[in-house]
């Protein structure tokens, strides 16, 4: 039976199922389930990506969501700048980024980490700039959790997920998300940072991270920007934002 909140950005959950995967599936748990799988399989591949980039980039961030889950999405490696650039995506009353930022908010936190030394001091901050881009329909925080690893590993730290908690974790990020200077991640995650763990250790670790199921978490929205509210509410999280160029 679908979900009343089914996240069905493209209208047209009855036909191509959800989000037009290529069984065009409409068992939610079904759907899950095969992104699960797929992450774990894929896992190897993106991290020998990750591993093998000079500057990790924004085109390798896609690339990721591409190993990932392409083979269960047609759209997988895209960002909503492509797929869905006029309309907002929100959780709850959080609205992240619009399509056209994207790029812009991951670069930044891209930048920040492997450029400006801030890594090290300000991971939660970075993560949420990450989540904040949202780049992908689904799978968003998969891929960061990969990008943001590998980052964390260049500047001679690590995060031990497998300590923090779904629920503790999804609440700072929300807080981080709309009050993006007061450092409410990188206060949840100070408690799990230490010394950067061995790349061949990695696959073993984050497979068992819990909460990367995608279950039991709440659905996005989409609605359009011609919505005045939909309109207001975006750039009152935008005005938090002060973005620094790749250049800079």
């Amino acid at each position: 039976m679908r979900s009343k909140r089914m996240f069905d950005p493209f209208g047209d959950f009855e036909v191509a199922g959800y989000l037009r995967n290529f069984a065009t599936e409409k068992d939610l748990a079904i759907v899950k389930a095969a992104e699960h799988a797929l992450f774990r399989a894929q896992l190897p591949a993106a991290l020998a990506h990750l591993a093998a980039c000079r500057r990790v980039g924004y085109d390798d961030f896609l690339t990721v969501h591409q190993l990932l889950f392409g083979g269960l999405y047609p759209w997988a490696g895209m960002d909503r700048v492509a797929v869905m650039p006029d309309k907002a995506i929100t959780k709850g009353t959080v609205y992240f980024c619009h399509p056209q930022d994207c790029r812009r908010a991951v670069e930044d936190g891209l930048t920040r980490a492997q450029e400006r030394g801030q890594m090290a001091t300000r991971p939660g901050f970075i993560m949420g700039l990450f989540a904040y881009g949202h780049p992908f329909l689904d799978g968003n925080g998969r891929t960061m959790l990969l990008v943001h690893a590998e980052l964390c590993f260049r500047a001679g730290i690590s995060v031990d997920w497998t300590r923090t908690r779904k629920d503790p974790y999804l609440q700072a990020l929300t807080h981080e998300i709309e009050d993006p200077n007061a450092g409410h991640l990188d206060a949840y995650l100070a408690p799990f940072i230490g010394a950067p763990i061995p790349r061949e250790q990695w696959h073993a670790s984050v497979a068992v991270i819990r909460g990367l199921d995608g279950a039991n978490v709440p659905d996005d929205a989409a609605a359009g920007y011609a919505d005045p509210q939909v309109l207001s509410g975006s750039a009152e999280f935008e005005r938090k934002r002060g973005y620094r160029s790749p250049d800079q």
